[in-house]
């Protein structure tokens, strides 16, 4: 007789709580899609990253950190500033 699979029925959410991985695979996916965003409307609007570090009055070096979905160390100011050089706005929600 077959063993029962214990996670069948299980959720995708449930699996991070049990690892404990959950916060920080939301915030990578997070941070993942924002940087997206923000590079979709940066090609979108003809805005270089040197334009965009211009307008931001940042660095180059920051708009590439910023665009990097890997690296997590953008602020919300940073990113709502970002949003709103592409005509866009930052939102953040508590569920």
């Amino acid at each position: 007789m077959a063993r029962k699979n214990p996670h069948i029925g299980s959720s995708f959410e449930s699996w991070l709580d049990e690892a404990g991985i959950r916060e920080d695979a939301t915030a990578a996916a997070v941070k993942a899609v924002v940087a997206y965003q923000l590079a979709s409307e940066m090609k979108k609007k003809k805005i270089t990253k040197q334009r965009m570090a211009e307008l931001m009055k940042t660095s180059r070096a920051q708009i590439d950190r910023l665009l990097d979905p890997d690296n997590g160390s953008a602020t919300i100011e940073t990113l709502q500033r970002a949003a709103r050089v592409v005509g866009r706005e930052l939102r953040l929600q508590l569920v």
